[in-house]
């Protein structure tokens, strides 16, 4: 059994993790209602453009593609932004998020290159060989739409220069202070139909050609749908940026919560430990003067 001045000693480090866990889970507490609220304040406005772009894909002359709409015929490369943590002490978010896009990596079966927004991410790729080709990791606690947009310009171009077939964006969705699911999107060339849309694109020229209905753009189609897609471009990181920040403080408070939680349980026991030592001197040296009487005697 170990000492009472050794007991003591762990107890005071144990003591000084608590105090620290406890901030931290404090200040994450903070940050992450601040980043809910971003989040849930954002989606709307993110959901309201996709479909917005949808409907103007839609109904956009069949020669007219966008080039951010326009598939490859052979993909040679794809480019993956991945957006980590800066930090640490957040649980499984940052190892959940990074071999959530090694595996899908994995199935692309074209050469990839990075570009990472969190330097644990950057970091752990970096280790593992890959090749990242920009680094957005020093982003404002709290960004806004202009910080982000640099990304968004960042992979547009690359795109448009055929540096990457193909654009997928990585990011943890904050489903709730206790679920946060890694995910992944393609980015570009933005894909607009699904099974639902081609029904609907079916009905949309039905009607069309039965004159029910004819849209009018000002200044012009090629203009509105040009400049919405380069803004929803940008909104997609803006938005998986503000998702993965909820997601890190959410990860971090529970984190954080557990281990406060795990530490005091410790303290019960070392302090059982520490009154079992003691006690265990005290009847030592009872026994000691108990002894040397009997000894007098």
């Amino acid at each position: 059994m170990a000492s009472a001045h050794d007991m003591r000693q762990r107890i005071r480090s144990v003591n000084n993790i608590a105090q620290l866990t406890r901030a931290l889970e404090a200040v994450s507490i903070s940050r992450v209602r601040k980043a809910e609220n971003q989040v849930r304040g954002t989606r709307p406005y993110g959901d309201k453009a996709w479909e917005v772009l949808r409907h103007l894909a839609r109904q956009r002359d069949r020669e007219d593609v966008h080039p951010l709409l326009t598939e490859r015929s052979t993909v040679k490369s794809a480019l993956i932004v991945m957006i980590s943590g800066n930090r640490g002490l957040a649980g499984a978010y940052n190892t959940n998020i990074v071999q959530h896009t090694l595996k899908y990596a994995d199935t692309l079966n074209v050469p990839i290159r990075y570009i990472t927004v969190g330097r644990r991410g950057r970091d752990i790729l970096l280790r593992q060989g890959a090749r990242v080709v920009a680094d957005f990791s020093d982003l404002s606690a709290e960004p806004a739409f202009n910080d982000v947009s640099a990304i968004g310009s960042f992979v547009i171009d690359e795109f448009l220069q055929g540096n990457a077939d193909e654009v997928y964006l990585m990011y943890t969705r904050f489903e709730s202070l206790l679920q946060q699911v890694p995910v992944h999107k393609k980015l570009l060339p933005l894909e607009y139909q699904d099974e639902a849309d081609l029904v609907e694109e079916a009905a949309s020229e039905e009607k069309r050609m039965a004159g029910e209905f004819i849209y009018t753009y000002e200044p012009g189609q090629t203009e509105i749908i040009s400049r919405i897609i380069i803004r929803l471009t940008e909104l997609q990181v803006f938005t998986s940026v503000l998702e993965s920040l909820a997601s890190e403080h959410a990860a971090r408070m529970v984190a954080m919560s557990n281990a406060n939680s795990n530490s005091m349980e410790l303290l019960d026991a070392l302090t059982l430990e520490l009154n079992r030592a003691r006690q265990q001197s005290i009847t030592n040296d009872i026994l000691d003067i108990v002894g040397g009487a009997q000894a007098l005697e």
